[in-house]
């Protein structure tokens, strides 16, 4: 991308970083100037008070009524707090637009993290009955968040965004990769993250095509992707929601294209959604999707949604929700593909090289610890240690119970007092993962304190229950794999 594919001129987004800076408009300075409870209502909508505290209209407060609060301001107080960009250069470039007798935000001008801002297209609910463009360029909304979270942040040398929209995902790229290549369909949404980039002082190679095909034949350490998931027909009216794909095939394309991208040891994860069929098991449905890939991967949903709530949230989400065809369309192609449910999760991929790679695909609801990224990268490093090792090793290694591991139980009272139902193994940190377990697995957990290998425990158990301890020891390997898996016991490394 050269200069010309930027909302402002070279010079004019130095001119807009310089005002921003001068006046603070950053997250710390916004809340340092609103006080919290302010930034609180602000952050749910409710400028109330954050009106009350910008009155004076100096450079900060001006910004944070024009790009936070949405008002529409004198134009010489916008002009004030851009300057020294001048307020033709924002009307040309789209950063404010006239309305009445002031201008307004005509971009939302977002600050980010410590230090960045970033630009993207006002949500559909900043400006009810104007219609979405086309090329729509998504702000920093839930699914943002979630790959932001998601992402494995090792250092690497070479990182992909694919689809990179406003560029959050390689601004955050950025920060650990030494190289930063992003694409997207839409000319329109590389304008945006170019300047994006430019305001941040960050140089990134910018390509334009549909998913993969800019970058066929390259490969990169670290690949990410917010793709157009929805799932429908094969409709396209807003790029940053349809891939042009009928039902959930984009997800399949994406992983079919998976091993091409990925230098050896390299991670891709992207977003999805994954259509739950009547008669069928969605969880074998997407793992086919990794058949004959030689990749590891790990599919985690986080959220089902039922066929109605799922087209009012996508209808709504482009301010189409009035339109009764439209919605009939959507279901009628739902009903006719027999589609119960929708899922939503985070796909996790590495080239790992091993000829039996480990694929799960798993419901994962609970509220989980941040960042998940480090929950994920941990994943991955306990299958290469688990890989690294047979039953025989499996069982000349010593473990320790997770920290913090709990015990629950469920128990009915009966003529000879409690008896325990149920027994569940809890984890409250991490992904907090559940467990029930049998009483011999329990007692294996219970003793697992680092000091005997796992061969000694299980003579040790073989002994107290009266089961011959080679037969034990032989059950034992794949469960022992599951429960390090899990992270429910650790390896004692030293």
């Amino acid at each position: 991308m050269d200069e010309h594919d930027m909302l402002l001129s070279p010079a004019g987004v130095d001119a807009l970083r310089t005002a921003l800076t001068r006046a603070g408009y950053t997250s710390n300075g916004i809340a340092d100037r609103l006080g919290p409870q302010a930034t609180g209502g602000a952050a749910r909508n409710d400028f109330r008070a954050a009106l009350r505290a910008t009155e004076d209209r100096d450079p900060l407060g001006t910004l944070i009524r024009v790009f936070i609060c949405d008002q529409t301001e004198p134009e010489a107080a916008v002009a004030a707090a851009l300057a020294p960009l001048t307020v033709d250069e924002a009307l040309a470039g789209g950063l404010v637009e006239r309305h009445g007798d002031g201008l307004r935000a005509g971009v939302d001008l977002e600050p980010y993290g410590d230090d960045w801002w970033v630009l993207a297209d006002l949500p559909a609910s900043s400006r009810p009955g104007r219609p979405l463009h086309s090329e729509h360029v998504l702000g920093i909304g839930g699914a943002t968040q979630t790959l932001i979270g998601a992402a494995v942040r090792r250092p690497v040398e070479t990182a992909l965004d694919l689809g990179t929209g406003s560029g959050v995902q390689a601004l955050h790229l950025s920060e650990h990769s030494r190289r930063v290549t992003a694409t997207d369909l839409s000319r329109r949404a590389l304008r945006f993250a170019a300047t994006t980039a430019a305001l941040n002082g960050q140089d990134w190679e910018l390509l334009r095509g549909d998913m993969v095909a800019p970058v066929a034949g390259r490969r990169f350490d670290l690949v990410v992707s917010n793709p157009p998931f929805v799932v429908g027909p094969g409709t396209t009216t807003h790029v940053y929601r349809d891939s042009g794909r009928a039902g959930d095939a984009i997800g399949a394309e994406l992983a079919a294209a998976a091993p091409g991208l990925l230098t050896e040891g390299g991670t891709m994860q992207y977003l999805a959604n994954w259509v739950h069929v009547t008669g069928e098991d969605w969880g074998e449905r997407v793992a086919g999707w990794f058949a004959g890939t030689g990749l590891d991967a790990w599919v985690i949903q986080r959220e089902v949604a039922d066929p109605m709530a799922y087209v009012n949230l996508w209808l709504t989400d482009v301010g189409e929700a009035a339109d009764p065809h439209r919605m009939a369309a959507w279901l009628d192609w739902f009903d006719a593909h027999k589609v119960e449910a929708v899922g939503f999760g985070i796909v996790s991929l590495r080239r790992a090289g091993h000829a039996d790679p480990a694929v799960r695909v798993e419901d994962l609801r609970q509220r989980v610890e941040p960042p998940m990224g480090e929950r994920i990268a941990a994943w991955f490093d306990r299958q290469d240690w688990l890989r690294a090792r047979d039953t025989e090793g499996l069982l000349a290694e010593r473990y320790r119970a997770a920290e913090g591991l709990q015990l629950r139980q469920e128990a009915t009272m009966g003529d000879e007092g409690w008896a325990v139902d149920r027994q569940v193994l809890a984890m409250p940190h991490g992904l907090r993962w559940t467990e029930e377990v049998d009483p011999l697995v329990l007692a294996l957990v219970g003793g697992a304190d680092g000091r005997l290998s796992l061969r000694d425990q299980l003579a040790l158990l073989a002994t107290a229950h009266d089961v011959a301890a080679e037969e034990l020891a032989e059950a034992a390997g794949p469960i022992v794999a599951h429960l390090v898996e899990r992270g429910i016991i650790e390896p004692v490394t030293a």
